[in-house]
């Protein structure tokens, strides 16, 4: 597992079985190492869609991924392989719909700054100017949303410029916590009365191959990479609109590349090694604790080499991510090196047992 470095470029330089599930037939067989994942047509009632989060114009889409049992994890001989990309084993998940990209500040803000936004309102000032410095969020006092999603806790105000001068609309959000993730989609969920929350690592994986089992989704070949990914060589030190470069088989943007997403799990090295590599393990995920780090984040980022920005590639969130937050007890909602990670989210078909009511357990003061 390589440690993720501080960036360098920000502007301030901080530098299975056969199954039935849900109504849904999940077929596995045992392939080789480097078969091709089996899964089964898109049903009819798991189509793509377009959310908006109720009360504003800001809107997402989301594409449907079909349950099935792929091989997970990277064999001995791949370019760049660490030892925590194995060994490989089956996984088995169920049908999900995945956000079609990163998510974006436009989606962020609604949940961090919008309660700014309505204070000035009701000061009449200028509610197309955000504030220098941010306010606490004000609870209770979000007009665009329910109660249930009013209880969710904001965001405190970041340190500095969250998007440090990458751009804002139509740009991933960027310096995200992993319990920030987390809150956003218990928010999202709440606001929108659908299951929203991060992917499994399992989950994530098995979207970015999209049937494939090669070191990127569209083969072994890292020449082609700049075709489909934003990173080290073609980025221009700085992350990008989301949906700039070519999608996956399954229609997902940005998978590899851009920035490195969050998923829901904790991160274990040794945890492939949890699993009997011819047994599909059904929903594998290490379900996050109260501990602040570390956290998966997949897909590599913008100023990655080729090597760290493939399908099994793993990324561990460590301290160093917030390493010049003056703050004590440090932001658990910014990092103040992590211009290279975010988010996107998914919503299961049907929940997994153990993810049903899931939230962030960490803590302020811990």
């Amino acid at each position: 597992m390589k440690t993720r470095r501080r960036s360098s470029a920000r502007c301030f330089r901080f530098s299975a079985l056969s199954v039935v599930l849900s109504g849904y037939f999940l077929i596995s067989h045992r392939p080789a190492p480097r078969a091709a994942a089996v899964r089964n047509p898109v049903p009819e009632e798991l189509k793509p869609y377009t959310e908006t989060i109720p009360g504003t114009q800001v809107k997402f889409e989301m594409i449907p991924i079909p349950g099935g049992t792929f091989t997970m994890g990277t064999p001995p001989g791949e370019l760049k392989r660490s030892d925590d990309e194995g060994p490989q084993h089956l996984v088995t998940v169920r049908p999900f719909w995945m956000e079609k990209t990163e998510a974006a500040w436009d989606e962020y803000d609604v949940f961090a700054f919008s309660q700014d936004l309505l204070k000035k309102k009701q000061q009449n000032a200028d509610a197309s100017q955000q504030p220098e410095k941010r306010t606490p969020p004000l609870p209770l006092l979000n007009e665009v949303g329910s109660t249930a999603a009013d209880a969710v806790t904001r965001p405190t105000p970041p340190y500095e410029d969250e998007t440090f001068g990458f751009g804002r609309e139509g740009h991933p959000a960027i310096d995200i916590t992993h319990h920030a993730a987390m809150e956003y989609t218990r928010w999202l969920s709440a606001k929108t009365g659908r299951t929203y929350r991060l992917p499994t690592e399992a989950e994530w994986e098995y979207a970015c191959r999209a049937g494939s089992q090669t070191a990127y989704y569209f083969g072994d070949d890292p020449k082609k990479l700049g075709d489909y990914a934003w990173y080290l060589d073609n980025a221009d030190a700085r992350p990008h609109e989301v949906a700039k470069k070519k999608p996956n088989a399954w229609g997902l943007y940005d998978m590899l590349g851009n920035v490195a997403e969050w998923c829901l799990d904790e991160y274990d090295k040794n945890f492939y090694k949890s699993f009997k590599p011819d047994v599909p393990a059904l929903l594998p995920v290490l379900l996050p604790t109260a501990k602040k780090y570390p956290h998966v984040a997949r897909g590599g980022a913008w100023d990655d080499e080729p090597g760290r920005v493939r399908c099994g590639a793993r990324l561990k969130s460590d301290p160093d991510w917030s390493q010049q937050d003056p703050q004590r007890p440090q932001s658990i909602w910014w990092h103040t090196e992590a211009t290279f990670v975010g988010f996107r989210v998914v919503r299961p078909v049907e929940e997994q047992e153990n993810l049903k009511g899931l939230k962030s357990q960490v803590k302020k003061y811990d």
